[in-house]
């Protein structure tokens, strides 16, 4: 039986739309909206809180996994046995050219010559604020041996940017690189490139199976009802990655990314277990709402949904969440 989210030449989301759907008219009526309507101005790199990174070189011992945000969604998670990197983007531009595109608002937590040695890269889909072709080259020159995972369609774009050992996955496929258990998950969003069509590649998040428990990371995703599925199935997470940000206007994001309170929704379907770590906010300006916005949203939802105020944790660019196994 065919699985509800492959179409014939690629993918669908099973809930509807994941922002595929929306057309050169959409894209000229935003524009529009964004000449006539003031949107809030880019605040300075120093408005954002950044932290010193506390990174295990080469790698964490048996006792703690430690979890540190680079910027947008790209974290390095060190467990025992592998070094993860997470959605890695260390360029100035999330685009296809270095001279135009949305540029950093603030430079990566970690600077990228001060990586450890890096197991596997998930990648959780092609769009360029988290697939991004100058960090991959970097990242497979440095660390020929990584192994480079992706949802479905992805290999021959990652081999021709150097990756090596390639794995690609279907929701709920596992794979156990590096003696490190990865499952893909589903998310509600979408794919595109230049000279690609949408959802000719697959999107997904993650689980990581660590001594700790499990670790969420959500990838790009709009709110729907596979969280609850994901939590069923996969659940219980000690910490779960969502994010936060590129959510304004709702009428033309909504499908593809969530809101603060979404994601609040979506770290309760997920069972309410762990630590809820935003993301993908403070990196990059995607959208129309002020930059600074997602954190202060996410906690005054986080306070009326009556959650434990310690399992909140917004990082600080940069900030390492430990965790003791």
């Amino acid at each position: 039986m065919t699985p509800s989210h492959h179409r014939q030449g690629g993918y669908v989301n099973p809930w509807g739309s994941g922002g595929e759907d929306r057309t050169g008219l959409d894209m000229l009526k935003w524009t529009w909206q964004r000449i006539v309507t003031k949107i809030p101005p880019n605040p300075p790199a120093d408005a954002f809180p950044r932290a010193v990174p506390r990174i295990a070189v080469p790698r964490v011992d048996r006792e703690e996994v430690r979890v540190t945000w680079v910027g947008h969604a790209t974290f390095l998670i060190q467990t025992p046995t592998a070094n993860v990197l997470t959605d890695p983007i260390w360029s100035a531009r999330a685009s296809p050219v270095s001279w135009a595109g949305p540029l950093r608002l603030t430079q990566p937590g970690v600077a990228f010559d001060d990586l450890p040695p890096i197991d596997i890269v998930l990648l959780s889909h092609d769009h360029y604020d988290h697939l991004d072709a100058p960090t991959i080259r970097r990242i497979a020159a440095r660390f020929p041996a990584a192994h480079w995972i992706a949802p479905l369609g992805h290999a021959a774009l990652l081999r021709d940017l150097g990756a090596r050992t390639l794995h690609e996955l279907d929701w709920w496929s596992t794979l156990d690189p590096a003696g490190t258990r990865i499952t893909a998950i589903p998310a509600r969003h979408w794919s595109r490139r230049v000279r690609s069509r949408p959802g000719e590649r697959l999107w997904c998040g993650y689980v990581i199976d660590t001594p700790a428990g499990r670790i969420l990371f959500g990838g790009d995703s709009g709110y729907g009802p596979m969280f609850r599925d994901i939590a069923g199935r996969a659940g219980p997470f000690v910490v779960n990655i969502l994010p936060i940000g590129a959510y304004e206007p709702r009428w033309f994001m909504e499908p593809a990314h969530m809101n603060p309170e979404d994601a609040v929704q979506a770290y309760i379907d997920l069972g309410a277990t762990g630590m809820f770590v935003p993301m993908h906010w403070g990196a990059f300006r995607l959208t129309d709402e002020d930059p600074l916005e997602p954190p202060t949203r996410v906690r005054r939802a986080w306070q009326e949904a009556r959650l434990d105020p310690d399992r909140l944790r917004v990082l600080a660019i940069g900030e390492t969440l430990l965790i003791r196994c």
